[in-house]
């Protein structure tokens, strides 16, 4: 089952009359003198217009700009926001967020590109002044978060991660009620996993849509032959632009657990999988089945990934488990069951559906209706630390050590071995895995030095 298919088929986008304008409610907090706050969109897609509705409907906001590579999905994403946003403007549009940005003077950023060009735009961003929401991975390798971690302290500026399950409602309820009153008991061991479908072979080299620039579209990355099922949604599927599940889910919920648990870094990292079942004639190089070990010390956090063969359980096709000496919790993005060990009955809560307080959700397609809540709760706390100063719950440093974390699973798994870290984050005693942190940029683009230098 594709997670595609999933989502649709636990939150069904019923038909519903919409305004054809709506206003969001003011909240002072995201606003400075009184005036709306000015916020660009950099990658139109899927989850880009998804992140930016949603901060529309939490904050008073001029959309100034939007870029993509993509001239009719930045067209028909301008189309969209005017039908949105106070006064119904159409904001400009943009194919290079560098002119975007020197342009537009915004004050927030949203970063919804594929992974491959997360770093650069918000490193970027932080330059220019302004604070970024930047989604999930933050980074392509390990260095790249480096960077973007120091970018991000050297101008001060604000950016949260969109690591929403941080801040899920019935996530949070579900920690507060069985880990955080210690109801679970000691939690020693962590199931993450994920059983979702995976896609067949790309179709044979296409030419390029005259609409799309797939020269910027590749970037830093390598230029590979350009085929109409990369783009927009399957590049995740490409080895060169994405980290596969464990970069898009895996990734969720490790941060959940470190979160939850107060995890920082790893002490080791194993993992082994591949291309295990997948036609070995498809050009789709990603793994189809890994099992990495996240090694806590006190706490073993073990992810699985079989896009393959039978869902063992069509309840948690993708989440957590989380075992205590006193109980059993389990998560996902719909739904939390707890069973306790001895005595007592076992607990079940679902996800908190707003589709009636904010029924424009309804007019976009595939939103996520279970995640709309958590996205919306996100992008307050994003726009609370901005005033007061405060790191967000998925503050760029979090972000980091949870990307990185899947990014080492995967560089693990590549060389056959498992990875010592200090509690730095850094590899130690592997010089080769070590000078795998940061993978060739293509010319003209230059990787960002760790530092932030």
């Amino acid at each position: 089952m594709q997670r595609r298919d999933f989502l649709q088929a636990v939150a069904p986008l019923a038909a519903a009359p919409v305004a054809a304008r709506w206003v969001p409610a003011a909240d002072p907090a995201a606003t400075e003198a009184g005036r709306p706050l000015r916020v660009a969109l950099v990658g139109c897609g899927w989850y880009g217009k998804t992140d930016l509705f949603h901060l529309l409907q939490v904050a008073p906001a001029e959309v100034v700009g939007l870029c993509d590579v993509d001239s009719r999905m930045r067209e028909e994403a301008a189309t969209l926001v005017a039908a949105r946003q106070r006064g119904g403007a159409r904001p400009p549009c943009y194919g290079d967020y560098r002119t975007l940005l020197a342009e537009t003077e915004p004050e927030i950023v949203l970063v919804g590109t594929p992974d491959h060009w997360h770093c650069l735009p918000m490193i970027a961003a932080c330059e220019a002044g302004a604070d970024v929401y930047v989604q999930k991975p933050i980074s392509f390798d390990v260095a790249e978060g480096r960077a973007m971690v120091a970018a991000a302290r050297k101008h001060g500026r604000t950016v949260q991660v969109g690591l929403q399950r941080r801040s899920t409602p019935h996530l949070l309820a579900a920690r507060d009620r069985f880990i955080a009153s210690g109801a679970i008991g000691r939690v020693a061991a962590v199931d993450i996993h994920s059983y979702y479908g995976t896609r067949a072979a790309f179709p044979p080299p296409a030419p390029v849509p005259d609409a799309l620039d797939w020269e910027a579209y590749c970037g830093p990355a390598p230029l590979v032959p350009y085929n109409p099922q990369i783009h927009p949604r399957s590049w995740r599927d490409c080895i060169e632009f994405s980290n596969g599940q464990t970069g898009d889910l895996c990734v969720h919920f490790y941060d959940l657990v470190r979160f939850f648990l107060g995890l920082s870094w790893p002490e080791r990292i194993a993992a082994t999988g591949g291309a295990l079942v997948r036609d070995p004639a498809s050009n789709v190089r990603l793994h189809d089945t890994q099992t990495a070990l996240f090694d806590h010390g006190a706490v073993q956090v073990v992810w699985t990934q079989r896009n393959w063969g039978e869902n063992p359980d069509p309840d948690y096709p993708w989440g957590a488990t989380l075992y205590g000496d006193k109980g059993t919790l389990r998560l996902s993005v719909t739904r939390w069951d707890y069973k306790p060990k001895e005595g007592g009955a076992a607990e079940h809560g679902d996800f908190v559906d707003e589709r009636e307080a904010y029924p424009e959700d309804l007019a976009h397609k595939e939103t996520e209706i279970f995640a709309a809540p958590a996205t919306r709760a996100h992008m307050r706390d994003f726009l609370a630390a901005r005033v007061s100063g405060a790191r967000p719950v998925a503050d760029i440093a979090e972000g980091h050590v949870s990307s990185a974390v899947c990014i080492l699973a995967n560089l693990s798994m590549r060389l056959g071995r498992s990875l010592a870290l200090d509690a730095e984050g850094n590899v130690v005693g592997d010089d080769e895995a070590a000078a795998l942190l940061a993978r060739p940029y293509r010319a003209p683009w230059v990787h960002p030095a760790p530092g932030g230098a």
